[in-house]
């Protein structure tokens, strides 16, 4: 099973222009429709998050929560999904259950 990731920053920008937003106190979440079939996602940490430590805790957090909602989102969206400074102190179990409400909303489960 690989696992797309959006990396251009042409893709990114994309996605925040053109794509819908969730927004809870822990993550953002945006979605948005593409052609290519491919769940694509991409994990964007600010540095107001804290130090490179922080950061990557953050995204290894958002990475263990969308792996184990993978198999239940429909193909054929992108996905960015934004650390916010509470995400840090986290665990991927608390992630999971809001970045799942996200996509819910986004009618994608």
């Amino acid at each position: 099973m690989k696992r797309v990731t959006v990396k251009s920053r042409r893709q990114f920008r994309r996605i925040y222009n053109r794509g819908k937003s969730f927004v809870s106190p822990e993550l953002v979440t945006y979605v948005l429709k593409n052609r290519t079939g491919d769940k694509k996602y991409g994990i964007t940490t600010a540095k107001k998050i804290g130090n490179a430590v922080k950061r990557n805790r953050a995204r290894r957090i958002i990475r263990a929560a969308y792996y184990n909602l993978y198999d239940s989102i429909k193909p054929g969206y992108d996905f960015i999904f934004v650390a916010r400074t509470k995400t840090t102190y986290l665990k991927s179990t608390d992630i999971e259950p809001v970045m799942r409400a996200h996509l819910k909303e986004a009618g994608l489960i």
